[in-house]
């Protein structure tokens, strides 16, 4: 049998159906057709180029720019995106420190495997010969770039997907297949004019529309930055942030206007996620960190680091 097998339009649209059944807000496909020339392709080098990956040494994996040194049979990109907002809002107050709103559940990673799980052993139980291979934030893939090209939304002036329904307040997953699938259009770039996102980031992480650089990113230096001592010119600008940082999603107009509550209860956030005290977690515990995260996005943050980035907070309230 060929290694690529072909689909017809009306399987193309079960399968869709069957990602929305599985509880995906938004399901779209890209065909694989990428070269060397693609926009994606050449945005990433150039980025990468500039070193605005910081420490991100996996963002250089070759395999981020060619899904094919994943899955060589690899036809078909079937992306999938899952709203998480939540009605809640943060309180007013310096003392208060923040926690970006991907961080205030269950941990995404775990609710989207389940779900892509389930999706890629049904796809491949349609028919002999079928191929899946699922994502979800954990492995090399561009994955806001194939949800511009699936048709999910488009790619913003703070690098984030924004869709017309949720905003950008959407998790992405993948499914690689080597199902031959008619691709969705891709979507439109629809920010305008607008610059409301550079203008707000207080370090200016934001270099041009499109573009961030991760060195002055308030994200980036609170979850991934593992040094003892936060830049100055980050730890004197944070704002309170201590995990991440939504200021660029805050202002934007799309999210103001379209973000909508998820039905998915696992995204609720856990009792003192949204206002957690700056004094207190300047001096958590490890053991306390662990009962206070439990199933938790946040654990990716060490407790010193979280320790280290209250305490960056409240030497500069």
């Amino acid at each position: 049998m060929s290694d690529v097998v072909r689909a017809a339009n009306t399987d193309r649209d079960r399968i869709k159906q069957k990602a929305l059944e599985l509880g995906f807000h938004k399901v779209g496909i890209a065909a694989v057709d990428l070269d060397a020339n693609s926009p994606e392709i050449q945005s990433l080098q150039t980025w990468l180029n500039t070193g605005y990956q910081a420490d991100m040494a996996w963002m250089d994996n070759p395999k981020r720019q060619d899904v094919r040194l994943i899955m060589p049979e690899v036809q078909s990109v079937i992306c999938v995106a899952l709203n998480y907002y939540t009605a809640d809002q943060r309180p007013e107050g310096q003392e208060y420190a923040k926690i970006s709103r991907y961080g205030w559940g269950r941990d995404y990673h775990r609710i989207l495997h389940k779900k892509l799980k389930a999706f890629a052993n049904w796809l491949q139980a349609q028919g002999d010969g079928i191929q899946a291979r699922y994502y979800a934030d954990t492995g090399p893939i561009q994955d806001k770039a194939w949800a511009q090209r699936a048709g999910l939304g488009w790619i913003a002036k703070n690098s984030n997907v924004i869709t017309r329904e949720y905003g950008s307040w959407v998790f992405l997953g993948e499914v690689l297949t080597n199902l031959a699938l008619e691709p969705d259009r891709p979507h439109t770039e629809h920010c305008g004019t607008c610059t409301r996102c550079l203008e707000a980031c207080p370090t200016g992480a934001i270099a041009q529309p499109f573009v961030v650089d991760a060195n002055r990113c308030i994200a980036y230096h609170t979850i991934e930055n593992r040094a003892e001592t936060l830049p100055e010119a980050i730890a004197t600008k944070m704002q309170g942030w201590v995990a991440g940082c939504d200021i660029c999603q805050d202002v934007c107009p799309w999210n103001q206007r379209f973000a909508q509550a998820t039905d998915a209860t696992d995204f609720q956030p856990y009792p003192r996620n949204v206002a957690p005290k700056l004094s207190e977690l300047a001096n958590i515990s490890d053991e306390e960190c662990d009962r206070r995260f439990p199933a938790s996005a946040l654990r990716r943050i060490k407790p010193e680091m979280l320790r280290r980035n209250a305490r960056a907070n409240l030497s500069n309230t």
